[in-house]
């Protein structure tokens, strides 16, 4: 048996916090849990720009509830189209590799942030997303981040100990894949290229997009063929 490998891409601009190391005895509750604590400075600072926003009358509560829901109904979808043409197309998915803000905007996609890095899971490697310091996440490619995403423990432990987070979520990797962890920031969002299930030869990009979820593309569950 090989030793666990784990590399720690820390590639941001600023110092990131990654808090108390905390185990609970179910685990996997524990990542799903609600952040702990009080609202984030961040969060304190959205509201606080809302509420003056809607004082101001330039916008309403319900303008924003819409927004909300039209946001979740439209943008989860849009990453896994993205990935399935990386899967059927070579020539798209080296673009997507080096540059990938410049190839969603080939599906009308304009990310929030400077810059968009794909990943590609291979079988010597794993990739999986995490922001250390809030909760940085491509929005306009997947949506809005789980509330575990956003959790203090997902954000610490699955720097320290991510075979472990991995497991609660089922994904259970063989020791010699290397699992790579990589940190967003305001600047720059990663999204995780899966390895495309075997069994799936000549099927088209709109079937591969049904078996790509939010969780396969931020890396923490693998893509599967149902039986």
């Amino acid at each position: 048996m090989t030793d666990t490998k784990f590399d720690y891409y820390a590639q941001k601009k600023h110092a990131h916090d990654h808090g108390d190391h905390d185990h609970a005895a179910d685990a996997h509750a524990a990542i799903e849990e609600p952040r702990e604590g009080p609202p984030s400075e961040f969060e304190i600072m959205s509201r606080a720009m809302q509420e003056l926003l809607e004082a101001k009358g330039v916008i309403t509560a319900e303008q924003v509830r819409a927004r909300m829901e039209q946001f979740e109904e439209d943008l989860p979808y849009r990453g896994s189209r993205v990935v399935a043409r990386a899967w059927v197309d070579p020539d798209f998915k080296q673009r997507l590799l080096a540059d990938g803000k410049a190839a969603c905007t080939e599906f009308g996609i304009d990310l929030e942030a400077d810059r968009l890095i794909a990943v590609e899971n291979t079988p010597e490697v794993h990739n999986v997303i995490v922001c250390t310091l809030c909760s940085c996440y491509p929005r306009s490619l997947l949506g809005m981040p789980p509330t575990w995403y956003k959790s203090r423990n997902y954000r610490s432990r699955v720097v320290f100990e991510p075979r472990a987070v991995l497991r609660e979520f089922g994904t259970v990797l063989p020791d010699n894949v290397t699992v790579r962890v990589h940190d967003s920031n305001a600047d720059m969002r990663y999204v995780v290229i899966p390895m495309r299930p075997a069994g799936t030869e000549g099927w088209d990009e709109e079937k591969l997009a049904e078996l790509l979820t939010r969780d396969t593309l931020v890396g923490v569950t693998t893509p599967g063929v149902a039986r």
